[in-house]
């Protein structure tokens, strides 16, 4: 089993020393993946419900929340190894054509190492403010992930569709697969549920036990099934985010078919030398006890 930090490029870890200081000891200390939120602006008032920590968006509103492909891009050129996710990007809020080529430069420059986490979105005053209708933003999602898979995977591509259409485009660089960057879904609804089933390379869960992201879990299974495709061919993980767990928990996530465990450090020190030590302090309790299971 393996654990990810989540998440850098928010709050007090927006800084480039403090960037610098998750990323190197995170990878440093065996942690799997670092994830990097996305919100372009929060908006002063919002009738949105936020979907956690009981309906109440966890931080101050004018808390820094840096560009989730700019964040990955620094922690990128200060690492090697561990994997670099948006946790999560707002697909339905970008452009497909410049987010394509976007996310396959920043592959690009990290060797292939980045994990595009994607969901529809929550707050629909931050798709108001940016100019992308709420109303159909499920289906936009799709066609925006079936033609950036299409400018990843050919030399020349074309896609015709309701929200996006071009002909002939080329769009270099190309993932370092030549294919496609993996593309996991967050979110726990059953429509959330049928897209990593239908054309999804991984999911994130989020909020959620053992025994909750279980009988997720067994959910998606159903629905690959029912899609015609395998088990092994999505990538699973949960974070428990603003739920306590221990680590006896570990065995309990990895039983439910859990592969890797995202944690949420909401008093996470706001200076550096604190952030390591938490780290380490996490890395003891749960990294190094995960490596065995």
């Amino acid at each position: 089993m393996k654990i990810g930090y989540f998440a850098i490029g928010i709050g007090p870890s927006a800084s480039a020393g403090a960037i610098r200081t998750l990323a190197v000891n995170a990878e440093r200390l065996g942690f799997a993946t670092i994830w990097a939120p996305e919100h372009v602006v929060l908006l002063a008032e919002f009738s949105s419900r936020y979907p956690y920590s009981a309906g109440d968006f966890p931080m101050p509103l004018d808390a820094p929340i840096g560009d989730p492909f700019a964040t990955l891009s620094y922690a990128a050129a200060l690492t090697s190894k561990i994997r670099l996710a948006t946790g999560i990007c707002l697909v339905p809020e970008h452009n497909p054509v410049v987010l394509a080529k976007t996310v396959a430069t920043v592959d690009h420059l990290s060797g292939g190492r980045l994990v595009l986490g994607t969901g529809i979105g929550w707050l629909a005053e931050e798709f108001g403010a940016i100019g992308v209708p709420w109303e159909r933003r499920a289906h936009r999602t799709r066609e925006c992930i079936e033609s950036m898979r299409a400018l990843w995977a050919n030399d020349q591509s074309s896609y015709s569709g309701e929200f996006v259409n071009f002909r002939g485009a080329i769009c270099n660089p190309k993932p370092v697969n030549h294919r496609r960057v993996p593309v996991w879904f967050g979110g726990e609804s059953g429509p959330a549920m049928r897209r990593v089933a239908e054309y999804g390379d991984g999911w994130i869960g989020f909020n959620l036990l053992p025994d909750e992201a279980a009988a997720k879990i067994r959910r998606i299974e159903e629905l690959l099934k029912a899609n015609g495709r395998k088990r092994s061919d999505v990538e699973l993980a949960v974070s428990p985010y603003g739920k306590p767990i221990a680590t006896d928990d570990l065995k309990r996530y990895r039983d439910a078919g859990v592969e890797e465990v995202a944690l949420v450090r909401f008093d996470m020190p706001g200076d550096e030398a604190g952030m390591k030590r938490e780290l380490e302090k996490m890395a003891k309790e749960f990294v190094e006890p995960a490596a065995k299971l």
